[in-house]
Parts: C-alpha cells; sequence; structure tokens
C-alpha cells in the first residue's frame, strides 16, 4: 500500500483529526489548486453529516476559515487562532491563502446541514467560489479519518496510483497474513520491512529524523499537559485533571510514607500521560494524530511507559521500531476498514490506536512478528462496536478517559502477547474485516453525530434534574 509512517503521524492541532485538521488542510487545498483568485469576489464552506452535527464542538468553523486564509495544521500557531479570527469577523473580510481579500463573516460564509450526507463518507464538505463574472466553483471534499483528505470521486483514482506505488515498496501488503509471509520469506522483523519500504522514499537517516520529531512533539505534548491546569474550553467547563493527578502522584512518591504505594501506580501514570495529550488536544493544542486527535493520547502515553519504565538498552532504536511497527498496523486498519470515528464508530479511532500501541510496545520490547500480530488482534478485539457518542460534541467526554484506558489496556494485551508464542485464535486481519462491518451495522447516531449515546443520555438526565 502506498502509505507511509508519516502519513499515521502527523503533527497538527485539535481538537480533532477529521474535522478539524482534515477540513483546514482541504480549504487550502481547494484555493491552491483553484489558482485564480483575483477574479474570486466571495467564498462559502457547506459542512454535512458529522462535520455540520459535531463541527462546531470539533472546532470545524474555526479549521475551515483558518485553512482558507492558508493556514497548515503544523504550522498555525494554536495560541494565535482566536485573534486571527476575531480580526476577520471584526473586519468582515477575509484573505484567501493570506493574500486576496473578499468578504466573509463566519455567519454568511459557513452552511451546515445537519440533516444531510454526502455520498461518499459522513464527513463532507463543499467549497464554493463566487466568480466576478457571477459563475460559481464547486468543489467536494470528504474528511475519511486521521487528517486524511479526498476529493469527491477520488477514490477511485487513488486505488490505481497506490496499487502502482505498492509494486514500487521493497514489502509490498494489503493484510497481516501477507506481511508475516514476507517476514518468514526475508527473515525480517515488521519494523525492519516497514522501514526498507520507507526507504524506498527517504534515506535512513531523513527517516529516523521525523521519526525523531514526531517523539520529540509526543514528549512536549505529555509535559505540558502535565502542568496546565483550568478549564477545558466549549461549555461544558470540563476541568483539567492530568496536572493536578500528576502532582499529588509525585508529591506520594517524594514522601517518605511510602505505605500507600500500589502496584498499579505505573499503571496509573500512563493513564495520566494519555488524558495529558488528549486535554492538550480538547484545548486546541499541539499533538500528533495517532492515528487520529481523538485517539491522540494513546500511543504518546505507551511509548514514554517503554522509555521510562521498562528499562530499554536502546531507547532511541527502540522509540523507531514501536513508531514503525505502530504505523504498520494503522495503515492495515486504514486500508481495510476506517480510523473514522465518523464511519465506525471509536473503535476505528481508540481501538486502532490501542493496537498500534500493543503491537510497537511488542516490537519495542522484542517481541516476534507473530506476537506483534497478536497483540495488535487482542487490541481491537476490546475494543469492537466501541461508539464515537462525544457529550455536547466536544473531544472531551468520554475521549479524554478513554484514552487513559485504551493506553493500559494496550500494555495489558502487549504483556499477553509477549507472554506467548504468536498462536491465537482469531487473526488480525479478521479483527479488522469484524470492526469494519461492525461499524457498517451501527447506527449512524452513534459515529460522532452527538445523536445517541452518552450524548444524549447525560444531557436528558442533566436538563431532567433542573
Amino acid at each position: 500500500m502506498d502509505m507511509s509512517v508519516f502519513d499515521l503521524f502527523k503533527i497538527g492541532i485539535g481538537p480533532s483529526s477529521s474535522h478539524t485538521v482534515g477540513p483546514m488542510v482541504a480549504a487550502r487545498r481547494f484555493l491552491v489548486e483553484y489558482g485564480l483568485l483575483d477574479q474570486v469576489v466571495g467564498v462559502e464552506v457547506a459542512l454535512y453529516g458529522s462535520l455540520a452535527l459535531t463541527g462546531v464542538g470539533h472546532a470545524t468553523d474555526k479549521a475551515a476559515i483558518l485553512g482558507l486564509m492558508g493556514e497548515t495544521p503544523q504550522g498555525v500557531a494554536p495560541d494565535e487562532v482566536d485573534s486571527k479570527l476575531a480580526a476577520i469577523e471584526a473586519a468582515g473580510e477575509i484573505a484567501l491563502l493570506g493574500t486576496h481579500v473578499v468578504p466573509f463573516t463566519a455567519a454568511t460564509g459557513l452552511i451546515w446541514h445537519k440533516s444531510e450526507s454526502l455520498p461518499e463518507h459522513p464527513n463532507g464538505m463543499l467549497f464554493t467560489l463566487k466568480l466576478a463574472d457571477g459563475s460559481r466553483v464547486d468543489k467536494v471534499y470528504y474528511s475519511i479519518g486521521g487528517g486524511f483528505i479526498r476529493e469527491a470521486g477520488e477514490a477511485q483514482a487513488e486505488a490505481a496510483v497506490e496499487s502502482a506505488a505498492a509494486a514500487r515498496v521493497v514489502f509490498p501488503f494489503d493484510t497481516m497474513d501477507q506481511l508475516l509471509a514476507h517476514g518468514v520469506e526475508s527473515g525480517l522483523s515488521i519494523p525492519e520491512m516497514l522501514r526498507a519500504n520507507e526507504c524506498v522514499k527517504r534515506s535512513d537517516a531523513e527517516l529516523n529524523e521525523g521519526l525523531d520529531r514526531i517523539w520529540h512533539v509526543m514528549r512536549d505534548c505529555i509535559a505540558h499537559g502535565l502542568e496546565t491546569t483550568g478549564n477545558l474550553p466549549g461549555g461544558l467547563n470540563v476541568k483539567r485533571r492530568a496536572a493536578k493527578l500528576w502532582r499529588l502522584a509525585q508529591d506520594a512518591k517524594e514522601s517518605d510514607n511510602r505505605a500507600n504505594d500500589l502496584p498499579h501506580d505505573a499503571v496509573h501514570l500512563v493513564s495520566l500521560y494519555a488524558m495529558a495529550v488528549n486535554e492538550e488536544n480538547a484545548a486546541g493544542g499541539r499533538v500528533v494524530t495517532a492515528p487520529t486527535n481523538g485517539a491522540a493520547g494513546i500511543i504518546p502515553a505507551v511509548l514514554r511507559y517503554y522509555a521510562e519504565d521498562c528499562r530499554p538498552s536502546d531507547p532511541v532504536g527502540g522509540v523507531r521500531r514501536f513508531m514503525l511497527t505502530a504505523a504498520a498496523i494503522g495503515m492495515l486498519c486504514k486500508r481495510n476498514a476506517s480510523i473514522s470515528g465518523a464511519e465506525v464508530g471509536c473503535q476505528g479511532e481508540v481501538g486502532v490506536a490501542c493496537a498500534m500501541a500493543a503491537a510497537g510496545l511488542v516490537a519495542a520490547l522484542g517481541g516476534t512478528n507473530e506476537q506483534i500480530e497478536n497483540a495488535a488482534e487482542i487490541g481491537i478485539e476490546h475494543h469492537l462496536g466501541m461508539t464515537c457518542d462525544p457529550i455536547g460534541g466536544l473531544v472531551q467526554i468520554p475521549c479524554i478517559e478513554r484514552n487513559g484506558m485504551g493506553a493500559v489496556k494496550a500494555i495489558t494485551a502487549a504483556s499477553l502477547a509477549l507472554k506467548g508464542d504468536g498462536t491465537h485464535f482469531v487473526s488480525l486481519d479478521e479483527v479488522i474485516e469484524t470492526m469494519r462491518q461492525t461499524g457498517a451495522d451501527m447506527q449512524d447516531k452513534y459515529k460522532e453525530t452527538s445523536l445517541g449515546g452518552l450524548a444524549v443520555h447525560v444531557i436528558t438526565v442533566n436538563h431532567a434534574a433542573c
């Protein structure tokens, strides 16, 4: 498959890869590809389906406007977003790609189609340019999860390109069975085969530099989340908890009285790492899509657990093996099912991230290819059917705690796999297909629409109590 580790791990901002990162990328791409901005006198963005239903809580409106301005997820400064948007509203105009000024306000330029979806994916966007001669230019894009976007009708063309590109990599694979077969034939581990594929496109040094940069951003995100307090934006007034719980844990560690120490305290810290990242994500901070923003805390948390608690002899090499292996699992899930909560529910986000982290940890700890596959299968299997039902359309409840739980489950899955010999009843390919079918059967109200599950029940209960 024509997918890179850097497609799965992308530096961006919160709170959502599909609802924030994707629309920002799509808006900018639309203008860049059109190019002839001198004739443009107006612009509109119409949002459909899940993007419309949970778009405000997921900052889709902000992201679309930033993309029209020419901003990118990896380049935009999170602390400057609100001031940039306020300036547009105050002036009543926007500079497209930072150069061509046209009238614009969020109230008139953004259109929300909450009861209508476009045909190819629940996350659809229609961009329209109004030209001086009275004509219009329209283009539809879909945000298909993890920050990936696709133009309408592009799926078949993508398949042809992917097929041609796959022939150029050293170890082409569309299933885990194929990857395992390559391993048997070559005698190489999964991270070694992924490295060989990546080095068709870039040098070994460039690959290592990119992986190290991703890990650096992940570490910084954890650190910032563990020291930042206050309430998260969005109106639910959810308090950040990671920093307070981290401080309590550090105070207890430094205390002379260790009587209250418990064996699971280390696991508690892992959940705090994950929650710290997702609190940063919920606040619109700098995060790494892994493979989505909604599940961005799981892999960094397990990586830090590996680097600090597993006493690795080669931590740098281990982190790189972890990330390459995790990417392989994410590629398979995206290729054969989905990593979009709007398409298959949270099993495709937290479930996939858990599987990626579990497989990565096994690889970093020297497990076999078969043990890696087993760990990934366990990670997904025990998230099957998980709904995406964020309260208030915000990536906060249950998303933040769900990342903490997913990180702990990833470690458990890795431990189970490492204690076995790699043989197991359900294959990873089978559980990925099960996830796809489960997502297809799942009602839309449980797929990032905030029309069912906790999103409705909690609001109903709270209103009844008032």
